[in-house]
C-alpha cells in the first residue's frame, strides 16, 4: 500500500512546481516580446505620415467606439483589416480614396443604423489616418481579426 504524501514532499512539489511555471512564463514573455520586437511589426514602414494618422486616430478618440487589431470597443467596426477590405493590396489609390471618402461622408443618417459622427479632418490629417489603418492591416496578426468582415 502507498504511504501518504509527507508534509516535506508536498513542500517539494509546491516550490518545485511554483519554479517551473515561474520559469515557462518568464520564457513565454520573453518569446512574445522578442516575436512582437523582431517579426510582428514592420518598423521601416513606419513612417512620421504614420505616426501623425495614430496621432490623429488617438485626438478624435476612434478607439471609442471601433476597435483595430481586437483593441477597443465593439460598437463600430473592426478597422485592423479595413486596407484590405476596401481593395488596398489589389488597388491602393482606389482604396485611399474609398476610405477617405466613407470617413466625410459621415453621419449616413440610415434610420435603425449606428452613425458615425462628422470628423471636420483636413486632408493631411485624412492622408495619415488613411496611412495609419493601412500600416495596421500590413502587421503580421496571425490570423486576426478571423473575418474578414473585421
Amino acid at each position: 500500500m502507498a504511504e501518504a504524501l509527507t508534509r516535506s514532499a508536498a513542500r517539494n512539489i509546491f516550490f518545485g512546481g511554483s519554479l517551473f511555471f515561474f520559469i515557462v512564463f518568464v520564457a513565454l514573455t520573453a518569446h512574445t516580446h522578442w516575436y512582437m520586437l523582431n517579426v510582428s511589426t514592420d518598423s521601416d514602414a513606419l513612417t512620421e505620415q504614420v505616426r501623425m494618422g495614430k496621432h490623429v486616430w488617438e485626438q478624435n478618440s476612434c478607439i471609442n467606439c471601433h476597435s483595430i487589431l481586437g483593441e477597443g470597443a465593439y460598437f463600430a467596426p473592426e478597422l485592423g483589416n479595413v486596407w484590405t477590405r476596401y481593395g488596398g493590396r489589389d488597388n491602393p489609390d482606389g482604396a485611399r480614396t474609398g476610405l477617405k471618402a466613407w470617413i466625410r461622408a459621415q453621419p449616413l443618417n440610415i434610420p435603425g443604423r449606428r452613425s458615425m459622427p462628422s470628423f471636420d479632418l483636413s486632408e493631411e490629417e485624412l492622408d495619415a489616418l488613411v496611412s495609419f489603418l493601412e500600416w495596421t492591416d500590413s502587421i503580421d496578426t496571425q490570423g486576426w481579426p478571423p473575418t474578414p468582415a473585421g
